[in-house]
């Protein structure tokens, strides 16, 4: 299909406005802009019951920012579901503040709570710093769920771009512990290491993300080489210490038309699938990278949302 009206739209405006692109930024210039235009295409932000900012411990003795949603009054007695959730960005960029509103959608829409989680960015902190946040901090939700009116049988686990590659590697983790993972909700998640695939070079320019962007993320993130051979870097293809995949939490994936990671997010289906693992995988006509947060301009984002959300109510046993 021919790129969405709207998202030709933004594409155009992008180009016309000529600001820096990230990989010609500083990774701190870098996060001041997304910091900047992340609200710019976004849904109103949907009212909570609360919203409580926490700081999680994790196994270095540090803390990471989260941000704990809660749509309706807490009810001990009848705990709820919950998403915890990873922002995109590369591993570099982003922070609770830039998915506020997408994450605010989730927990009206899904009828959950949600655990927004700031896990630490690169170059400050280089991988597997992410990965050890992102589990640390579901592993936290975990053993503290019914101190927040949480039911910790009933967490999902979801993530957009590097934020939905957290969210692939933290369910597989969680298998290995022990702890149950309700649903991986992943957002056109990367997955691979290299981009070879046809998607890669058929829109290495020109849909707002570019090859060479892709390749400053990783430089940011990634401390040599060898860091991309480990599968909690690529899940689709890292042979390094690679863990069967078979009995992770079922997942429901979705990719845009337009999106370079479009083809490996597909692979990543049939993977999990050929472990026997139930997927849903949904692709998006006519959008881009970065579309679940332009839902302010692009109506059609709106079926999207509601796609996501109905995922996880189902996984939750939520009518």
């Amino acid at each position: 299909m021919p790129l969405n009206p709207k998202i030709e739209q933004i594409l155009d405006m992008i180009e016309r406005a000529k600001r820096p692109a990230y990989h010609d930024l500083t990774a701190q210039q870098a996060r001041a802009s997304y910091e900047k235009s992340a609200p710019i295409l976004e849904i109103a932000s949907a009212p909570m019951f609360s919203v409580e900012d926490l700081e999680v411990p994790v196994r270095d003795g540090s803390t990471v920012r989260a941000r704990l949603y809660h749509p309706v009054e807490p009810h001990w007695a009848q705990p709820v579901p919950a998403l915890v959730y990873f922002h995109g960005g590369g591993f570099t960029v982003g922070s609770v503040a830039t998915h506020d509103a997408l994450c605010r959608m989730f927990a009206r829409d899904a009828q959950c709570a949600v655990l927004s989680v700031d896990y630490r960015l690169a170059p400050e902190y280089k991988f597997p710093t992410a990965v050890d946040d992102a589990f640390d901090a579901f592993g936290w939700l975990h053993a503290n769920a019914a101190a927040y009116a949480i039911d910790a049988s009933r967490i999902a686990l979801g993530g957009d771009s590097a934020g939905g590659t957290l969210a692939t590697v933290c369910a597989v983790l969680a298998r290995e512990a022990g702890l149950p993972v309700a649903l991986q909700l992943l957002i056109y998640p990367g997955t691979t290491s290299h981009q070879q695939t046809d998607s890669h070079a058929r829109l290495a320019d020109g849909f707002l993300l570019s090859a060479t962007t892709i390749q400053w993320f990783f430089t940011q993130y990634l401390r040599d080489a060898n860091d991309r051979c480990d599968w909690r870097f690529a899940p689709l293809d890292g042979p390094r210490g690679a863990p069967a995949f078979g009995g992770v939490a079922p997942a429901w994936i979705a990719t845009a038309e337009y999106d370079p990671l479009s083809d490996e997010g597909a692979a990543y289906a049939d993977k999990l699938r050929a472990a026997g693992n139930a997927v849903a995988l949904k692709r998006y006509d006519g959008m881009i990278h970065e579309f679940f947060k332009m839902g302010g301009y692009v109506p059609e984002v709106a079926q999207a949302h509601a796609d996501a959300a109905a995922a996880l109510r189902a996984a939750f046993g939520i009518d």
